[in-house]
């Protein structure tokens, strides 16, 4: 049993109560606002980022590459650390404060990477004959470095305090449509999200291309200063809540107490309700019997040395709640699941490849008459499109129409929705892998092999595909898993829930590092051209996607795999729904097979 974290937070509730104008919808503009210039600022800065690096700093394409990965990986991990600090240390408005700060710092120090000719090497034309083009230096990279850093930096305290912290905002219990007002707010938080990726896709990266990286990274940096003065200024209206020790805290407080007690004997599971510490509240009487050897977290060994007085645990190092080994039991099952999207996350992550397919191939609406090109790094908002479409219809037409037909309620289960994503991940480089294949050939029959930057007559809408079916996996395996994870743990892990996906593309983005360079190290052996070679005419960016959609495949046999090993989920079990049979029903509805089984059970609510 921890501590009540609610003294501090009590008292600070009802100082704020007691004020009237605090909280409420009129800070809503102020911290929607926030997150999403935030944003179209950073999201903004990404898609063109390879081609700046490669032709004003002069990387190769697998260590530009190489550098974006590192990049997004490091904008996945630190919100898992501002999540820490924010509930243990600093508080939500705190963290968003100093991370706005440090986001808008960041994009300062890029922008003068562009505005000042001595932070980066000099112009020179690598192809002009007796050319000598010079590499960066380390205090060039430093600069160029450090401002990756800060924007990462503040993307990891805005993006998992913003939403919680507009929540407090409007949270009271007292309100009878308190639920509905938080719902509202969820809709529009999320849906300012999508427009500001839109936009920042588009706009940010229409400016970068036809106006220059001068006006291009300039424009990120004055929206985030506005996103951190529009925040700060709006502080006299914010609930401010007290901090309150992390869960996390919690879940490595209880793998510390199984290791010290490892030596100790478990009881009889029959006769151990009186040997296990819990809360007098709580469910949990005595821990379940899978992963046993952590039940030894919560075993009593001496109530006098290990409980004070009061009824708490003198040392949560050496003895923590039934609770807290349940909910780290409940993170540990579903581990195998969540590493199943790790491979989609690295198909989704390829888009400098992507960008460089783009920039080589006919970008025009039309090619009788019009003159209009989609800019090469907006090409990643069809993917946002296929999943907003998908979410839209699959709500309101998929869902009603078949449950229409069926006569009963429909959905998808979490589980075919993950495996259907991966599947739609596997078909995107497959078709990826094809239409490289066909770009390559026609090149090279024009006569481009050793001319990287000619644009081959080829249409680049022959991209959409493979990036509509991008965000249909996004869709299906990243909403999916957000869905099971929330499902499938204690409300107390819902922070945790809401991490682990963003945990899983910063290991994606480490993974799809590797890959990269042992697929670079392989083919380049022996003075070979590089299958990921900086010309992409000469290179095999075809074979590369081959590779991946292979893992992809193999990775759609491992979701199987644990898909079936983990067993019934929380609602089947809770109604009784545990026959198995359920997906396999499904999935002959869809194809339009007869199936006669008994009716089910109505579908019940998600989270």
């Amino acid at each position: 049993m921890e501590n009540p974290p609610n003294e501090t937070e009590a008292k600070q509730i009802q100082t704020n109560e007691g004020k009237k104008t605090k909280g409420g919808i009129i800070t809503m503009p102020f911290i929607i606002a926030n997150e999403a210039f935030e944003k179209v600022a950073s999201y903004g800065l990404l898609p063109n980022m390879i081609m700046y690096l490669i032709r004003d700093y002069r990387f190769g394409v697998a260590k530009g590459t190489n550098v974006l990965f590192m990049w997004s990986a490091a904008s996945n991990f630190t919100p898992l650390l501002g999540a820490f600090l924010s509930d243990s240390y600093l508080g939500r408005f705190l963290t968003i404060s100093i991370a706005s700060l440090s986001s808008f710092l960041g994009m300062v120090l890029l922008w003068l990477t562009a505005m000042l000719p001595q932070v980066k090497p000099s112009p020179c034309d690598p192809t002009a004959a007796g050319s000598h083009c010079g590499s960066s230096t380390a205090s060039q990279l430093a600069l160029l470095y450090s401002a990756f850093a800060l924007i990462s930096i503040g993307s990891g305290g805005i993006r998992p305090c913003s939403l919680a912290f507009g929540a407090d905002q409007l949270d009271n219990k007292e309100n009878p449509k308190n639920e509905r007002v938080l719902e509202s707010f969820f809709g529009w938080y999320y849906a300012s999200s999508a427009v500001a990726v839109l936009i920042a896709f588009t706009g940010i990266v229409y400016i970068q291309e036809h106006l220059g990286w001068k006006i291009g990274f300039g424009v990120p940096a004055v929206l985030m200063l506005i996103a951190a003065l529009l925040f700060i200024l709006a502080s006299p209206l914010y609930v401010t809540r007290g901090v309150t020790k992390s869960l996390f805290t919690g879940l490595a407080q209880a793998i510390v107490a199984a290791y010290k007690k490892r030596k100790l004997s478990l009881p009889d599971h029959h006769d151990s309700f009186d040997c296990y510490y819990h809360m007098k509240d709580s469910e949990i009487k005595a821990p379940s019997q899978k992963l046993r050897f952590l039940n030894k977290a919560c075993l009593i060994s001496n109530r006098e040395e290990e409980i004070g007085s009061d009824g708490f645990a003198l040392n949560p190092w050496r003895l923590c709640t039934t609770d807290k080994v349940e909910e780290l039991k409940a993170l540990i099952k579903v581990i195998p699941i969540w590493s199943t999207g790790i491979m989609m996350s690295i198909n989704t992550s390829q888009s400098s490849f992507q960008l460089l397919q783009a920039t080589s191939m006919d970008r025009r609406l039309s090619r009788h008459g019009s003159s209009f090109q989609v800019p090469a790094g907006s090409f990643g908002m069809f993917t946002i499109i296929a999943l907003a479409l998908w979410v839209i219809l699959y709500d309101r037409a998929v869902i009603p129409l078949a449950s229409k037909i069926r006569g009963r309620p429909f959905r998808l289960s979490v589980k075919l929705r993950m495996g259907l994503g991966l599947f739609m991940s596997f078909l995107a480089m497959a078709i990826s892998a094809m239409v490289e294949s066909f770009r390559r050939k026609k090149a090279i029959s024009q006569g481009y092999a050793n001319n990287s930057n000619a644009v081959v007559d080829i249409s680049a809408m022959w991209l959409v595909p493979q990036y509509v079916l991008h965000g249909l996996a996004e869709a299906l395996t990243a909403i999916g898993q957000t869905e099971f994870f929330y499902t499938e743990f204690p409300k107390s892990m819902s922070s945790i829930a809401a991490s682990l996906f963003g945990l899983g593309m910063a290991v994606a983005s480490l993974l799809a590092s590797v890959v990269l360079n042992v697929v670079n190290e392989l083919t380049s052996r022996n003075g070979k051209e590089s299958w990921v070679s900086d010309n992409i005419n000469k290179g095999h960016y075809n074979y590369y996607y081959w590779v991946l959609a292979i893992m992809s495949f193999i990775n759609v046999i491992y979701y199987v795999i644990c898909s079936w090993s983990y067993g019934p989920l929380v609602d089947q079990v809770r109604n009784g729904r545990v026959n198995g049979v359920r997906e396999e029903e499904e999935l002959i509805d869809i194809v339009g097979k007869g199936f006669e089984k008994e009716d089910l059970s109505p579908v019940v609510k998600t989270n």
